[in-house]
């Protein structure tokens, strides 16, 4: 029996296989923010081609959040319905859908006259403007931004949330001691570092239930020698676990304007399988998994318990498919 197309479980979550679909920016919002038609075919083609589980790109959780002047938002109440018409075509087609939210912070293209906002005044290039370093009460904002745009989550009919900690993004930068240099409680210590993270987790775990599916997508390495490992990692993910972590996606880089080394298949594997030592929960893995023999490898040896799959499903959404009929097949 295959690893791969055997049921697979997130929280309270049963997903029909171990396949997700993983969030992959479209750049086809409108100007406000709301997802529009094509984001339904988009994500309804893939779960009629076998996909178990589809996250939704990147969704801002605030206006000055967005990455890109046609991100998708679920800042305000009129992204629900949106989102709702993707919700119910995924499911039509038998798959699970979840939602990732985002707040791009430093990697932030707010509207013009608003500020850029980070852990602490650093730029994340040339092209970013040099961010505002947030105050206390701009933490605090941003993490009921978080918690609203949960609650709205589970309004439009998502079954699973996942928190963006990964690839440079807010709650990146708090993590990692090259983008946070702050010296007050949200930085200086490597537990202070993880106060924001853990804060948005709690107050998202609350808005939704202690029943309600929700991960975390993490960048296992900064790839830099004083920026963040596996085991830092690990450890900051452990601190989630009492809060009722699901399960955890694994990455790596993009804090830094720097090409991640050593690209090739399964390269991201190896970190995924890090994480998953470490804790008890279900682990996704990503990065050029390209075939089904190795996705039922990495599931059968232990390394992952679910395989994101991302531009093979732009290229034929029916790829899952064709990965279970080659099973049949053999």
């Amino acid at each position: 029996m295959s690893h791969l197309f055997s049921p697979g479980r997130i929280g309270s979550l049963e997903v029909r296989n171990r396949i997700v679909m993983s969030p992959m920016q479209q750049y086809r919002g409108d100007n406000d923010g709301h997802a529009t038609a094509y984001h339904i075919h988009h994500y309804a083609r893939p779960a009629r081609g076998g996909v178990g589980l589809v996250m939704v790109e990147s969704t801002a959780v605030a206006i000055e959040g967005r990455l890109f002047s046609d991100d998708i938002g679920i800042y305000a109440d009129t992204h629900v319905s949106p989102l709702e018409s993707i919700v119910n075509a995924v499911h039509s087609e038998g798959a699970a859908i979840g939602i990732q939210l985002c707040h791009g912070g430093r990697k932030s293209k707010p509207p013009k006259g608003t500020p850029i906002l980070a852990p602490s005044a650093i730029s994340y290039d040339d092209e970013h403007g040099i961010p505002w370093a947030m105050d206390e009460g701009q933490i605090a904002h941003a993490v009921k931004q978080f918690s609203d745009a949960a609650c709205r989550a589970v309004a439009a009919g998502f079954d699973a949330i996942e928190i963006h900690a990964a690839h440079g993004y807010l709650i990146h930068q708090f993590l990692s001691p090259l983008s946070n240099q702050r010296l007050d409680d949200y930085g200086g210590t490597f537990e202070n570092r993880g106060r924001f993270l853990r804060e948005v987790f709690a107050a998202v775990r609350k808005a939704i239930g202690e029943s309600f599916p929700l991960l975390v997508r993490v960048s296992a390495t900064d790839y830099d020698p004083d920026g963040l490992t596996p085991g830092h990692v690990a450890d900051y993910l452990r601190s989630l676990l009492s809060l009722g972590l699901d399960a955890v996606d694994v990455s790596t880089g993009a804090l830094l304007p720097l090409a991640r080394p050593n690209i090739g298949p399964e390269y991201q594997v190896p970190f995924a399988a890090e994480i998953k030592k470490a804790l008890s929960i279900p682990v996704i893995a990503v990065g050029l998994i390209r075939n089904a023999e190795r996705a039922e490898a990495i599931i059968e040896m232990g390394q992952a318990d679910f395989i994101a799959i991302g531009r093979p499903l732009l290229e034929r959404p029916d790829w899952a498919n064709d990965w279970q009929q080659s099973f049949r097949v053999a």
